[in-house]
């Protein structure tokens, strides 16, 4: 072999032996020379003894909810403090300390977190004292979108602002409520546990209702000067109410029997804590007080106003701020009324999921595969085993609805009840599968087919993070609803830091034609009545009680808007009191009164 070939073939060898150096070098760095499953962090566990002196963090939802939420945190013993509206300048930090690539909640909701963390500091506070004094509790799962990362991403982006360690306690629907460590710092109790079922469900139905009254208040601002005065009153009870104690409310004779008796009395006071927080007279005294102070605001039905519902992504469809571009006020101020989904729903959705997913899996998770036909310990083991999954969640999706719709009828009986998650699901079906997950799964596309084939709403409104897979997903299919329900409208809004004049831009244009709509339905049930529109408004004039916002209006089936449905009713009173006064001054009436 010549010197030259033998060259080549030692700078060749050169070249791979530098190759190979750099590429062991990049490896080691990138930590895959030794790689290692990943392991969640460990982290500082929140324990019992801090209780008085650690302050919990929370937010993101309405300003009714969180509320609520703070008052059975501080009845309960805890420290707690919300966050404030998450805003751009929130969405803007989470951006800076965070991942590329997340949806607007995330950067929004760590982003707040870290402003606030940040003026804390700013006040004074070393960064030692935030991270012993203050952790964050939050929502966590795991499935198929972002949602999955949402704690490791708070953590990532606490680190890069410079409050690394910072503790991050997790409600996950598929384990309850505990802190990413396990730590008992956060107890679930009944106490705690019936305090928020009540939260929730006030919480929910006190925002449904501001956004079915405020629409047609005639003073303007009434209503929401009402609505903090009768929410005051709530948070008062649901944080200053006594607990509930067996030994206490005993009689004298039996309690020291009853102190004797650990098991006994445990489970008197679990279940005397129960009755007291949905039955005790304080509990309903105050809904009594709520629901008669809101009463006292004046409305008006007679407006005409498109009804919006408004579907989409959780923390989109909930959240009042720049996280969906202020899009309840908005809608208010272009002439609307708002249709808002409860929390109760999402809660509601995961029952039902968790029946039909019992039912689905049961041939793989039934404790005897393939008994044979004579083996009928087997048989009964099987069905017993799935029998008792799916009466326990019915159980608790029943009480669930009941105690919802008790809170809707103590609190004026006008807002809307849940929707049946078994139609839901079955309107979707054909559209969405059911088990497809993420996200809301099917209900976006579900709700959409139910409140426009029942006439329930002239709009429908998604509002959804920028990217979101699932709801994403959801919109490619709404294209083959809304070509079966031809007369749908329908508009989904993907909703970020920034856009917000676009987002405007586009409601703007589908809320013509709602109230193209809506004005349409009033004229034409205002003519079916053959009264002029002055007549009913006179009516209305000589008769307070109509003007009051717990005054039950029936529902007529195919009309969606509160005027029209107003203008019926009122017609058929005044027909109703025609016919009375005429009976009354008939001849043989006459005789008898005067006899």
């Amino acid at each position: 072999m010549d010197n030259k070939r033998m060259a080549q073939i030692e700078r060749e060898r050169e070249i791979r032996k530098r190759l190979a150096t750099e590429r062991s070098h990049l490896r080691a760095l990138a930590g895959l020379e030794s790689p290692a499953h990943f392991r969640r962090p460990a982290e500082r566990t929140f324990t019992a003894d801090e209780r008085g002196r650690v302050t919990i963090l929370f937010g993101g939802l309405t300003w009714k909810h969180e509320e609520l939420i703070r008052a059975v945190f501080l009845g309960c013993g805890y420290r707690c403090e919300r966050l404030p509206v998450p805003d751009v300048a929130g969405f803007q930090a989470g951006k800076e300390y965070g991942n590329n690539g997340q949806c607007s909640p995330a950067y929004f909701t760590v982003g707040n977190l870290v402003k606030y963390l940040q003026s804390l500091e700013g006040s004074g506070k070393s960064r030692q004292q935030i991270l012993d004094e203050y952790v964050f509790f939050t929502a966590g799962s795991c499935g198929p979108c972002r949602f999955g990362m949402y704690e490791s991403e708070y953590r990532f982006a606490l680190r890069n602002a410079g409050f690394n360690g910072f503790r991050v306690l997790l409600f996950k629907d598929s384990d309850g409520l505990k802190a990413a460590s396990g730590e008992p710092g956060l107890k679930f109790t009944v106490d705690f546990g019936m305090g928020m079922l009540n939260a929730l469900h006030l919480g929910d139905v006190m925002n449904d209702l501001l956004y079915e009254v405020r629409p047609f208040e005639v003073k303007e601002g009434e209503t929401d000067r009402v609505f903090r005065k009768a929410m005051d009153g709530l948070v008062a009870t649901l944080r200053d109410r006594p607990p509930f104690e067996i030994i206490e409310r005993a009689p004298r004779w039996a309690a020291p029997y009853l102190a004797r008796k650990k098991t006994l009395r445990n489970t008197l006071n679990t279940l005397g804590k129960i009755r007291e927080h949905l039955y005790g007279d304080i509990y309903l005294e105050a809904l009594e007080t709520c629901a008669k102070t809101l009463d006292a605001i004046e409305v008006d039905r007679l407006r005409v106003k498109p009804v919006v519902k408004i579907t989409g992504e959780f923390w989109a469809q909930t959240t009042e701020g720049d996280g969906n571009f202020r899009m309840f006020d908005f809608l208010e101020r272009e002439g609307a009324q708002v249709l808002v989904e409860p929390i109760a729903t999402w809660v509601a959705y995961l029952i039902h999921q968790a029946k039909a997913n019992a039912r689905a899996k049961w041939p793989v998770t039934r404790p005897h595969r393939d008994p044979h036909w004579w083996e009928l310990k087997k048989h009964l083991a099987n069905q017993k085993a799935l029998r008792k999954k799916l009466v326990l969640l019915s159980l608790g999706e029943s009480l669930w609805r009941h105690f919802y719709q008790r809170t809707i009828e103590h609190l004026g009986g006008i807002t809307h009840p849940l929707v049946p998650q078994t139609e839901l699901a079955a309107l979707a079906h054909p559209f969405y599968n059911q088990f497809a997950r993420g996200g809301e799964g099917h209900l976006e596309v579900g709700k959409n087919v139910y409140y426009t084939k029942n006439h329930l709403c002239h709009m429908v409104l998604s509002l959804k993070p920028f990217g979101c897979m699932p709801s994403s997903q959801s919109d490619g299919v709404q294209s083959a609803v809304i070509n079966k329900f031809q007369d749908m409208i329908f508009l989904p809004i993907e909703t970020s830091g920034e856009g917000e004049a676009n987002a405007h831009s586009r409601v703007q244009m589908a809320l013509g034609e709602a109230k193209v709509k809506a004005r349409r339905e009033f004229e034409e049930a205002l003519k079916s009545t053959g009264k002029s529109l002055d007549e009913i408004k006179t009516y209305v004039a000589d008769h307070p009680e109509l003007r009051r916002p717990f005054y039950p209006v029936p529902c007529r089936a195919g009309i969606a808007g509160a005027a029209a449905q107003f203008v019926l009713h009122v017609s058929d009173r005044m027909d109703a009191d025609a016919r009375l006064w005429r009976r009354s001054r008939a001849p043989g009436v006459a005789a008898s009164d005067s006899a």
